[in-house]
């Protein structure tokens, strides 16, 4: 896997799915600040329709249309056959898909995320175990909590003013990692690898028959 991050602030995206992952998968676009997103669902729940509002179109998606966007993501709701003939023609039409908890139909995975403010902290499992990937992201969001945001914006500052001054990437890259280790409050490799150990100890005991 090839790991990339876009920015949907321009990019055509189509969602489709009537049920509660697609109201999952248009929250996380919307936090992801997307602002081309149409979401195609027949017999959309409410909740759906309620977060989609103007968005919602209530059919599934033309081929027309599936070759206008750039993304895919089809969520839950939707029929062996309809799904099929969605995932061809984006294929045909190079259009990026992803499947929900379909590994082999997508051409791409959605990670875990951790988000605070521009700072992403992502899992992926490859599509693999997207459970386990979710479970890992709560873990970092123990350590990572909302002060990273304004962490952050402060050393993004710094760095601006640091490049004005005339340093080169070395040099903030240096001053960077002196600032995380006074400011950052990052957990030491020990305190780090005490928590993972019980984090398993723990899953394994809940895996225990």
């Amino acid at each position: 896997m090839f790991p990339i991050m876009l920015d949907l602030s321009s990019l055509p995206v189509l969602l489709v799915g009537n049920g509660p992952q697609a109201v999952r998968r248009l929250g996380l676009l919307d936090e992801d600040r997307a602002r081309s997103v149409t979401v195609y669902a027949p017999a959309p729940s409410e909740a759906l329709a309620s977060a989609a509002g103007a968005r919602l179109a209530r059919r599934w998606p033309t081929p027309t249309e599936i070759a206008s966007a750039k993304l895919l993501l089809v969520a839950d709701g939707i029929e062996a056959s309809a799904l099929s003939d969605l995932v061809m023609v984006a294929r045909a039409a190079g259009t990026l898909v992803n499947v929900e908890d379909r590994p082999e139909l997508s051409d791409f995975h959605s990670p875990a995320v951790v988000r605070r403010g521009d700072l992403l902290v992502t899992v992926s499992t490859g599509g693999r175990s997207p459970a386990l990937a979710r479970r890992l992201g709560r873990f970092l969001a123990e350590i990572f909590g909302p002060e990273w945001q304004v962490r952050l914006e402060d050393l993004a500052t710094l760095r601006t003013q640091w490049r004005e001054a005339g340093a080169d990437a070395s040099t903030v890259g240096a001053w960077t990692e002196a600032w995380v280790e006074r400011h950052g409050q990052l957990p030491s490799e020990v305190e780090a690898a005490a928590t993972v150990s019980r984090q398993l100890t723990q899953w394994t005991s809940a895996a225990a028959p």
